[in-house]
């Protein structure tokens, strides 16, 4: 492979390189299945759960990306009739991620499992895992090469020298983790997950080398606290680190009151939030909530190295969530933290 090849796929796969060869969403806290599979259905007031991520980074540079998050999930075994039940959880997710003018292209079809205990009245812990199978492509054909350099411009129609066509790879991976929650009061829930993707180390790659994909260690913390009936306040931290590349977003999303009822069927909130990731942007977040259905959008303001060569533009961001009871308990309430 010659000099100009690495070139090119290095800058197809920086955007994976730069945050530990990983996915990732700016609204981590609505891609559950993705930060740590001990959140399968880990739902206090819906039975079942489905939900939509996608983002779109760096379109003002040669190597824009998108990525995409499609989840659900569903409560077994939750007794409404107990007053702290164990239930097990069960999750599927497809994610999609694309980069770059050769089509770097991943797949990834995931299934998750968890087990939520209460260990007290107030306190609850949660263990999970999962599978994935992922396939990753990349189309050569739409690729530049430096024997294709006729001394005035690249002619795509000269022969590259090197591969033609699409080149796949596909390999599986295991990932666990585990949350504990506590919630002394209505007006306060804390929680703490830990999780380790890639547990098997799986080898990624399109050539014959070996390519060993390293250990993905996770930390996310939660809380939840409700100074009064109309508002809200849920700062939240995650971080990710993978072959010495690290990422940390840390900030709070306030909730406020849009409808002064106090029944529990009647939700409507405004969502407004600022995170920043460390080292890289400032996340704007804005949303709404109504009943089970949640709509949020996002975007990262670059601060980086790199903000003068995207004008500020890291990405744009949006999620769609819906969450119920089934239709039995409809009306009804169950949970393992504060009723908000």
């Amino acid at each position: 492979m010659n000099k100009f090849v690495r070139i090119a796929l290095l800058f197809a796969f920086c955007h994976s390189m730069a945050w530990g060869q990983s996915m990732h969403f700016s609204q981590f806290y609505n891609a559950p299945l993705l930060i740590n599979p001990a959140n399968a259905a880990l739902s206090p007031e819906y039975d079942y759960r489905v939900g939509v991520n996608y983002r779109n980074q760096w379109a003002t540079l040669p190597v824009p990306y998108s990525t995409t998050d499609v989840f659900g999930d569903i409560k077994i075994g939750a007794n409404r009739n107990v007053d702290h039940p164990n239930w097990l959880g069960l999750g599927i997710a497809l994610f999609n991620d694309q980069a770059g003018s050769g089509n770097l292209s991943l797949m990834q079809y995931q299934g998750a499992l968890a087990y939520h205990i209460h260990i007290g009245p107030s306190s609850m812990l949660s263990f999970g895992g999962s599978a994935a199978y992922i396939q990753r492509s990349v189309d050569y054909d739409k690729l530049s090469f430096d024997v294709q350099w006729d001394g005035h411009k690249f002619d795509g129609n000269l022969p590259n020298k090197e591969q033609i066509g699409i080149m796949k790879t596909n390999y599986s991976t295991v990932n666990l983790g585990a949350n504990f929650a506590i919630f002394p009061s209505n007006a306060l829930y804390m929680k703490v997950g830990v999780g380790v993707a890639n547990v098997n180390q799986p080898v990624e790659t399109f050539y014959s080398s070996t390519n060993q994909i390293g250990l993905r260690p996770t930390l996310n913390v939660d809380v939840l606290v409700k100074p009064n009936f109309s508002v809200i306040v849920n700062p939240s931290l995650f971080a990710e680190m993978q072959k010495g590349a690290l990422e940390v977003v840390a900030g709070s999303l306030s909730y406020f009151d849009l409808t002064g009822s106090k029944r529990a069927s009647d939700v409507s909130q405004l969502i407004l939030g600022v995170f920043y990731r460390w080292n890289d942007a400032v996340i704007g977040t804005a949303g709404y909530q109504y009943n089970g259905l949640r709509i949020m959008a996002s975007y990262d303001a670059t601060v980086s190295a790199l903000a003068p060569y995207n004008t500020s533009y890291g990405a744009l961001e949006f999620s769609l969530i819906y969450g119920s009871p089934f239709g039995k308990n409809k009306g009804t309430t169950m949970y393992a933290c504060p009723r908000f």
